[in-house]
């Protein structure tokens, strides 16, 4: 269950998306590829239409016509699990009228029920992790020879930081891009750190030519994407735990993220520069000032507290306290007052009691989020929850809390977005508005949809919108003259 005021971290209208690329010439063997999940994976998957592209296949829409059927796994909700299962039987269906097509899983499914899908069920010939795609020519030389074929090896380097991604969604004007792969941060709800291993921070170097590169294609937005962006750490290579190794030199030259934000800054002046998600107790306040120092980096916060209960963001391993998250919510209201914060909540974990649960709802009193992420606690194999606690909190509980901080969540909303009525704020052009083909919508800097009248304006373009009504989520605007 997820309920959000706005558009969701697990973008549900992109699920089971098909990338479909440009043909390269000469190529005559077709991939379709589905992806599941959360941004890293959709961006994993423009990486691995990279490097097939080079092994002779092109991207079809068509199941039917495919000789490599690719799926890109999520292992964070039972609901995607249960879907990529039933896209498998899918799968299964179409192979038995065409024998000679091979099925892959990637990504966190791959890593976590490896042998389930090999040996048990024999559902599929090929199992990826999110760390080998680069072996991918020679997993699928040995599924040519007939074999099975497994990589889930979890790595300490690969960050595919000299590859350049095949842009898929596009839209043409914003782009992910890639900064950091895996988690230390060990969130006993959360089954990451196992499927995509330890953090590690990709070079810096790679990324500004990334962005460069973007701009030179057009693209007028970035998020710089990880599980954990403010932990971003660059010290010549290697995972973040083993920074206090490093030699005196490599501890001296280190970027961290507010330093990487800023040469992203200084390298595109024009371009918006956005990340996703950070880490409470991992963002610190030289990130917040140099937000405050670039005009182009924008001003919008994910800041996920999963609780307000101290005693569960405790059992949650969340390492930071209500009053550390109040302490950080005052200093981004103070030195970025105009910046919006938006979060993620889970109802429901195991041992939540109602005084938790108002704990909670007090927690968003105090913040008024602009819009929010939440769920209902469902327990995930493979994590610390699974292992050491029941799932005690009954689903009816579950669901009438979720309601009440749904509810909470659409009140705060609505006081947030009427605070730019009679305002003018910047917007930069996505796609034509879903209810008019009159209007343009895009975001403000802060992260709000607003929709205004086309006029002659065009995909891609920063304008001035005067807002002159709302609902609780979208500024309604015409262009300020």
């Amino acid at each position: 269950m997820q309920e959000t005021t706005k558009e969701k971290p697990i973008d549900e209208s992109k699920q089971g998306e098909q990338l479909v690329l440009e043909q390269k010439q000469g190529n005559t063997r077709k991939l379709y590829i589905e992806s599941y999940g959360c941004a890293m994976n959709f961006s994993d998957s423009e990486i691995v239409a990279s490097i097939l592209l080079n092994q002779g296949y092109n991207t079809t829409p068509h199941l039917e016509d495919a000789d490599l059927v690719l799926v890109n796994t999520c292992s964070i909700r039972d609901k995607a699990e249960q879907t990529v299962r039933k896209r498998l039987e899918k799968y299964n269906a179409v192979k038995r009228i065409n024998p000679k097509m091979k099925v892959g899983v990637l990504g966190c499914m791959a890593e976590r029920l490896k042998t389930k899908f090999l040996e048990e069920e024999k559902i599929v010939d090929l199992v990826v992790g999110p760390d080998a795609y680069k072996d991918l020519p020679n997993l699928l030389a040995e599924v040519d020879e007939g074999r099975d074929a497994i990589n889930v090896i979890l790595s300490k380097e690969e960050t595919y930081g000299d590859i350049s991604p095949v842009r898929l969604n596009s839209n043409g004007v914003t782009a992910y891009v890639s900064i950091t792969r895996g988690c230390d941060n060990m969130c006993t709800f959360c089954v990451v750190p196992f499927t995509r291993g330890r953090e590690r921070s990709r070079n810096p170097q790679s990324i500004i030519e990334e962005v460069n590169d973007l701009w030179d294609k057009g693209y007028k937005e970035i998020t710089l994407l990880g599980q954990n962006v403010d932990s971003y750490l660059w010290y010549g290579g290697g995972l973040k735990k083993d920074f206090v190794k490093a030699s005196d030199l490599q501890q001296a030259t280190a970027v961290n993220f507010a330093a990487l934000l800023e040469l992203c800054a200084k390298a595109q002046p024009h371009m918006r520069i956005r990340f996703s998600t950070s880490n409470p107790q991992d963002m610190t306040l030289d990130v917040i000032e140099t937000m405050a120092k670039f005009d182009n980096i924008c001003k919008h916060i994910h800041l996920p507290v999963q609780s307000g209960s101290d005693r569960i963001l405790k059992a949650m391993n969340r390492l930071h306290t209500r009053e550390q998250y109040f302490e950080l919510i005052d200093n981004i209201k103070r030195i970025l007052p105009e910046c919006s914060v938006s979060q993620d909540l889970i109802s429901g974990f195991p041992t939540e009691t109602e005084a938790d649960h108002q704990d909670t709802l007090s927690l968003m009193d105090y913040v008024k989020y602009n819009f929010g992420y939440m769920f209902t606690y469902s327990e995930r194999p493979g994590t610390t929850a699974e292992r050491k606690f029941k799932d005690d909190v009954p689903e009816e509980t579950k669901k009438r809390r979720l309601a009440e901080i749904v509810q909470r969540q659409r009140e705060h909303s609505e006081i947030r977005t009427k605070e730019y009525l009679n305002s003018i704020v910047e917007v930069l052009i996505e796609k034509e508005s879903k209810k008019s083909d009159a209007q343009w919508s895009g975001r403000t800097s802060q992260n709000i949809v607003a929709v205004f009248p086309k006029e002659h304006y065009k995909v891609g373009d920063l304008v001035k919108v005067k807002v002159m009504d709302c609902t609780s989520a979208t500024l309604i605007g015409e262009i300020a003259s």
